[in-house]
């Protein structure tokens, strides 16, 4: 597979950590910017009044979490969402609504991406499901062209792929165990505390991003 060409300018210098040689990334909120209110906003307007009860950052309802480890289908997800509206909605309509937090990919930060790829082997983690990897995979295609981000990485892991999720420490061990990364050598970077701590229970080092924290703080400095 053909890897882009992105690179940064040498205006910048990649900020070496030490003893780290792998690194896991998030996608959304690290990667990718997402805005969990817009959905949250589009589900009002189409009668769901109660939507944050059941789906934000920090917790989701149970069909959310088995949409996400691929334990329901897309039919199944969208029949469950549809029970709470007040009439039925169409189901293009939707997908628009879930759809709605995923905003852009900055192209700083797949060139990032490259210049981590010199110097770490890197992966991605993601709590997803199908409709929104639908939906970023043509968001990166619109950007760059490329029509996913396995360019971009040695390696992927989608929660409806592997039938698991963050923050269970199973899946921090499940992608140790895959790639055969040394947890003490790894570094996970996430927007999300919960996923954060299952990490580290698994003995993995950690970043934090939060209050407007983004990667490029953490990874780059300038010259």
């Amino acid at each position: 597979m053909t890897k882009p060409d992105l690179l940064l300018s040498s205006g910048f210098l990649l900020f070496m950590i030490q003893n780290i040689k792998h690194i896991i990334l998030d996608l959304g909120g690290v990667l990718l910017d997402i805005d969990y209110q817009l959905t949250a906003d589009a589900f009002v307007q189409l009668g769901m009044k109660d939507f944050a009860q059941h789906y934000s950052q920090a917790a989701q309802s149970d069909f959310f979490s088995d949409f996400e480890t691929g334990k329901i289908e897309e039919a199944q997800f969208l029949s469950a969402l549809n029970a709470y509206m007040p009439q039925p909605v169409r189901e293009h309509e939707l997908i628009a609504a879930w759809n709605a937090m995923l905003l852009d990919f900055p192209l700083r930060r797949l060139q990032i991406l490259q210049q981590l790829q010199l110097h770490y082997d890197i992966v991605l983690l993601s709590n997803t499901n199908s409709i929104h990897e639908r939906a970023f995979n043509q968001k990166l295609r619109s950007l760059c062209g490329f029509n996913s981000l396995a360019v971009f990485v040695d390696k992927v892991f989608y929660s409806h792929h592997i039938g698991m999720r963050k923050p269970d420490v199973a899946t921090f061990e499940y992608v140790l165990a895959q790639t055969g990364f040394n947890p003490a050598h790894t570094l996970f970077v996430d927007d999300s505390r919960q996923h954060i701590a299952g990490a580290q229970s698994a003995g993995i080092q950690t970043i934090l991003l939060e209050n407007g924290m983004t990667m490029e703080e953490h990874i780059f400095k300038s010259k």
